[in-house]
């Protein structure tokens, strides 16, 4: 299980730590809440239109190294900050590497890179200076950076010359670390960049044995055991960030299941409670994660409401049972409900929706994944347990409001009845979910999905002349109005039977 972040990640360099970059939908989506937060006037408002302008271009022209320099100097000058030629260049740099989850016993590689040219003048007598000092945790202060090494040569253009360099780290104890490498020009500190890693001695060698277990357990249980081996895989390939994935206690988890298994024992058989579950996405070829709830009435013998909970941009499986103060799980405990959260192939999957995903290729496969993913959890849940075909519900919030609404007109005969939270759609899908019972909620203040968004998807549907049952916030903001409407979400849709 991983730890949830919704809408947090930060742009600063120092803080850019993953081996894939920040993603670019929460980039947009925090500058976006900021100004609208900031409401911009006069010349800050002028140079942030400027900046618009770029990003459009940017965009269009598919230039993701200018659209996160553009990114960066607005939220740059909503801080009321200078937009300085240092900051440029430090906003360009970024560390790289063939595996950021790493066993320890072998020296560790990576390589200076840039994602842009910036505009600065510099000097020829460029070096880097590199240091490791373990990963900060919420409350805990920052432990004091240890120096690893010192490098010279570097090129000026570090995007036509990365520069590679490898450190010594079996000295280092395991756990969780931030690479930092700072450029300095003689003796001027031009920037820094870092890098997220996780260090394991004998981590190859416990995946390897993980891998052949594999093969020995029964279909049913062996995408539970692949799953740190694959998810390991996809940090190392920047496809994902590693983001609050626990290496050792996963894989210790997975070792259990094994142990499990090999004894003749199903560990999720009559398993109640919460807890994390794996399947291999056909196509993408990936195993995805999901988080389940089974109530303590739960019964095989009886047909059991389901719930299908989708999160926001960002976040993951995890969010709808660690965050809004974990009452999710304690209302499916009340209403003795399934519950099961799928990650959606990518934390900006949008489960198929067109409203906000992008129109290219990749974003178009990232969000047939997505639906997929959603859909294949569902037949799961059906096949594990006794699911009521006729009480199967769909909650989402922003992101996964969006899919929400995407779902039910795609699939209504699935659906019993819905729950979006600060969300948008498309109104002209609502006749193709009329019959389907909706409960929104929206704050009328939201800065990062516009209330007006929930507003035209409840118009469209009154129209249509579907149930629908609204709760407009005031002065609510995009994730407050969520925890407050829960007990009332649940309530609603409690009281529906698909037709």
């Amino acid at each position: 299980m991983r730890a949830a972040v919704v809408l947090v990640l930060l742009l600063y360099a120092g803080d850019a730590l993953a081996q894939a970059l920040p993603n670019i939908n929460l980039l947009v989506v925090r500058y976006n809440s900021q100004k609208a937060s900031a409401k911009p006037e006069g010349e800050l408002k002028a140079q942030l239109d400027q900046v618009d302008m770029l990003i459009a271009e940017a965009r269009k022209a598919g230039n993701n190294g200018e659209l996160r320099r553009q990114i960066a100097k607005g939220l740059t000058l909503l801080r009321k900050e200078a937009w300085t030629p240092a900051l440029d260049f430090e906003h360009s740099l970024v560390l790289r590497a063939e595996r950021t989850v790493v066993d320890s016993t072998a020296p560790l590689a990576f390589r200076l890179e840039q994602i842009y040219r910036p505009a600065i003048d510099i000097g020829s007598n460029l070096t880097a200076k590199v240091s490791i000092r373990p990963r900060a945790t919420r409350g805990q202060p920052a432990a004091p950076p240890r120096e690893l090494a010192s490098f010279d040569g570097l090129s000026r253009d570090l995007r036509e010359s990365p520069f590679s360099m490898e450190v010594p780290v079996a000295s280092i104890e395991d756990g969780a670390f931030v690479i930092e490498t700072e450029v300095l020009d003689g003796s001027t500190l031009l920037g820094r960049a870092a890098l997220n890693v996780f260090l394991n001695k004998g981590l190859d060698t416990r995946l390897r044995a993980l891998e052949s277990a594999a093969a020995t357990v029964p279909a049913a249980l062996r995408a539970d055991v692949l799953y740190p081996a694959d998810f390991i895989k996809n940090v190392n390939r920047a496809r994902i960030e590693l983001g609050g994935f626990d290496v050792g206690r996963e894989i210790t988890l997975a070792e259990g299941l094994a142990a499990a298994a090999k004894s003749g024992k199903d560990p999720f058989k009559g398993r109640t409670g919460d807890f994390e579950r794996h399947h291999v996405l056909a196509g993408a070829d990936e195993v995805m994660p999901y988080r389940v709830y089974v109530p303590k009435s739960y019964s095989a013998a009886t047909p059991t409401p389901l719930v299908i909970a989708l999160h926001g941009l960002g976040a993951n499986e995890d969010s709808f049972f660690d965050s809004y103060d974990r009452l999710p799980p304690q209302l499916a405990e009340k209403h003795g409900f399934l519950m099961a959260a799928p990650l959606g192939y990518r934390v900006d999957g949008f489960y198929g929706s067109r409203v906000m995903g992008g129109n290219d290729i990749a974003s178009q496969r990232r969000g047939e994944y997505s639906e997929k993913d959603v859909l294949e959890v569902l037949r799961l849940m059906k096949a594990n347990y006794n699911v009521d075909e006729s009480r199967i519900y769909l909650i989402g919030h922003s992101m996964g409001a969006i899919g929400t609404w995407a779902l039910a007109a795609k699939y209504p005969q699935i659906w019993a009845a819905t729950a979006a939270f600060a969300g948008t759609g498309a109104p002209d899908l609502a006749a193709a979910m009329k019959a389907i019972p909706h409960f929104v909620v929206h704050g009328d203040a939201d800065p990062t999905v516009n209330v007006s968004g929930s507003r035209r998807m409840v118009a469209a549907m009154q129209a249509a002349a579907a149930t629908v049952s609204y709760v407009e916030v005031p002065g609510g903001g995009h994730s407050d109005v969520v925890v407050p409407n829960l007990p009332k979400a649940f309530e609603f849709i409690a009281g529906h039977r698909r037709r």
